[in-house]
């Protein structure tokens, strides 16, 4: 049988590999429906910022009319969770948080525009006979989260791959939610050694983040973006120089307030992102006391995939840590560190009232030492963070509340009602069984690179090589020739 591939690639290298996966099958996989950007049958990236940018098939919404061909992911047991995290996802395209963002203003927007869509998206795969999806990238932009529900309600199978953080592999799977689900005893993979106590190294950790350093100054660019803001969004403030004046001040106070690595306002200025730097640098001069027994809580930046996709209801963090402190031992506190990439997304003034609520929560100052409060801790608690990747590598057993890549490794411990948190602390980690453990995660991958961030950081990258590898091995796992990554071991499939 044929298989009729709808695929959401947005990028040339995705187009690539998407390209000669087609050509290796040799009429066995028909393109039928991509989604991506000026070349791709329809403009993926105009669905979140509901501009008129068109395909090559014209603009996905164009003579649509309703017709009920979304009624399977209605009647869904999942879909009052889908529909909140699509919502979820879609508000990183919001004029809160961007100069170009969408028009939804109001919940009863955002549910308009999600039933809207997943007809027409519903309506364009039964059109097509669609009867596969890829997508190169866990699904976390809103548009490409609801292709993917649709799929699945409609039957269609899905294949979702992702870059692994280490070494030239990425991981495949059915579902989102089965990340990092395996067997590891079921591995012949050898293990993977790394001593005791050693970080890994991730590209996107900065060693001036964990010590302190001096304070920042108010940027000129910063000042461009605060002029930007209010041409955009409310240009008669700017003819009133003690209001200008008087934002300049608090910008000011917030630069001097924060680690003169942090440019808050560098990239993006709204009236927002200043009132949550200002809550923010209250916290700049707490005391850490690493001898007082804590769970350490780091904060993921928002919005993203660990969160927005993998995280289910506790992408809202505050949640996960009013969560832990319902169950906290007596004498014990919460650390929280905010992500120092984060802004105001997620983050509004009632995010800090929440924890401020929490008596056992102590808020970490930005330049505390994330690798001393994870070996200090009587264990970490993340959504799906490399945090508790770190912790367990550091002897500290890790609690996780979503589908991290890590969550089937010794030390990790899956949160469930009722778990007792002394016992969670007294978790011992064997390291050769988790050297073990974690060579079998790494045999689960499969070879080559799929996000071009990675391809300069290989030396002697060959690009025509790596697309030709990465679509035979696609193709094989995409016709069930070739195994999944990650599936649940509890009666899921290893194969597509």
């Amino acid at each position: 049988m044929t298989i009729r591939l709808l695929v959401e690639a947005r990028g040339q290298h995705r187009v690539d590999f998407t390209r000669r996966l087609v050509e290796l099958s040799g009429g066995a996989v028909e393109l039928t429906l991509h989604m991506g950007h000026d070349d791709a049958d329809f403009h993926a990236p105009s669905l979140a910022k509901m501009d008129l940018h068109r395909g090559r098939a014209g603009h996905f919404m164009a003579g649509q009319r309703q017709t009920g061909a979304n009624f399977p992911l209605i009647a869904s047991q999942n879909f009052g969770d889908g529909i909140e995290m699509v919502i979820d996802q879609m508000q990183r395209f919001s004029p809160d948080y961007r100069y170009r963002g969408h028009n939804l203003r109001n919940l009863q927007d955002y549910l308009d525009y999600f039933h809207i869509l997943s007809d027409v998206m519903a309506q364009k795969m039964l059109t097509a006979r669609i009867t596969h999806a890829v997508f190169w990238t866990v699904p976390h932009l809103g548009y490409d989260t609801l292709l993917y529900q649709v799929a699945q309600a409609l039957g269609i199978k899905t294949l979702i791959l992702s870059q692994t953080l280490f070494d030239k592999h990425f991981w495949s799977m059915a579902n989102v939610m089965d990340y990092g689900l395996f067997d590891p005893a079921r591995s012949t993979a050898p293990p993977f050694h790394f001593e005791k106590g050693s970080v890994a190294d991730l590209y996107y950790m900065q060693d001036d983040w964990q010590k302190p350093g001096k304070t920042g100054t108010l940027s000129s660019r910063a000042v461009g973006q605060m002029v930007l803001h209010f041409l955009r969004h409310d240009p008669i403030k700017l003819a009133n120089p003690a209001y200008i004046a008087g934002v300049l001040k608090r910008m000011r106070h917030v630069y001097e307030g924060m680690p003169d690595w942090r440019d808050p306002f560098a990239r993006f200025f709204h009236t927002n992102e200043l009132a949550y730097f200002e809550h923010l640098i209250g916290f700049e001069g707490g005391q850490i006391d690493l001898d007082q027994k804590y769970i350490y809580v780091p904060l993921h930046n928002q919005p993203e995939m660990s969160t927005s996709a993998l995280g289910g209801i506790y992408r809202d963090q505050v949640l996960l840590i009013e969560t832990l402190a319902r169950q906290l031992p007596a004498g014990w506190r919460i650390y929280v560190k905010e992500n120092p990439r984060q802004g105001s997304f997620a983050r509004g003034p009632l995010f800090f009232h929440r924890l401020t609520r929490i008596p056992s929560v102590t808020l970490m100052p930005s330049n505390a030492n994330t690798f001393a409060l994870s070996a200090n801790a009587q264990f970490v608690a993340t959504v799906t963070g490399t945090a508790g990747w770190e912790a367990i590598r550091q002897g500290r057993p890790a609690l996780v509340f979503g589908a991290a890549f890590y969550q089937s490794l010794p030390g990790i411990v899956r949160y469930r009602e009722g778990l007792d948190f002394a016992e969670v602390a007294a978790t011992q980690i064997d390291h050769d069984a988790l050297e073990k453990a974690t060579g079998a995660m790494f045999g689960q991958g499969h070879d080559g690179i799929i996000e071009e961030v990675y391809f300069k950081k290989v030396p002697g990258f060959d690009y025509a090589a790596n697309r030709d590898k990465v679509a035979r091995t696609t193709l094989d796992v995409l016709q069930g020739n070739a195994p999944l990554s990650f599936y649940d071991p509890d009666g899921g499939s290893e194969t597509l």
